[in-house]
């Protein structure tokens, strides 16, 4: 690994994207959570492209691609709390879309990190459920460090890190949380 202007500008993108997710894990608002997300696509997408990790680059895209589709839905359809056949539909052609980007890009063994990430983090965000969100950040977070080293994004590795500490924190806060909701409301049924 050369420190180049490109290698250096990729790891300033790295460092926005990461600030941008990692404070998507404290948020409750799903709409805002995918709003900021996309926003950190874009800033991966750009350090993607300069490392020339397109694995990687064309799992930025299918995330732009699902969270416009996951906002548009619930635009049009307003929010539910279970998903419909359309949702498990979109689902598929989603998870179908990450298939095929991955076998034009594929790089070697190591590239489907990144598409096990976006596999996880697309089943997390599809679920409408903020605590499914922070859990499933975690096996997400794993391979994206995983991901990251491969690729040899130093930023990238590090600061993912963070996020999986970020998800893991998010998680039992909100776990914590609904632990002391369920004490002052307990369960009537026997």
């Amino acid at each position: 690994m050369e420190l180049t202007a490109t290698y250096i500008v990729s790891q300033i993108f790295a460092i926005l994207m990461y600030v941008l997710l990692a404070s998507t894990y404290y948020l409750k608002n799903r709409k805002t959570v995918l709003t900021i997300n996309i926003l950190a696509m874009v800033a991966q997408a750009i350090s993607f492209i300069c490392l020339k990790a397109y694995t990687g680059l064309a799992m930025d895209i299918v995330a732009i691609i699902r969270n416009i589709i996951f906002m548009i839905d619930e635009k049009k359809n307003g929010k539910r709390e279970q998903n419909t056949k359309r949702d498990i539909i979109i689902l598929a052609i989603l998870y179908v879309i990450t298939i095929l980007l991955s076998v034009f890009t594929y790089s070697g063994l190591p590239s489907l990190f990144s598409v096990l990430g976006t596999f996880l983090y697309t089943y997390s965000v599809w679920q409408k459920n903020t605590n499914t969100y922070k859990l499933l950040g975690i096996p997400t977070s794993m391979s994206w460090i995983a991901y990251n080293i491969y690729i040899k994004s130093i930023f990238g590795g590090i600061l993912e890190s963070i996020v999986l500490i970020c998800s893991g924190v998010g998680y039992l806060l909100a776990k914590k949380k609904t632990s002391k909701q369920e004490e002052i409301q307990p369960n009537t049924q026997k």
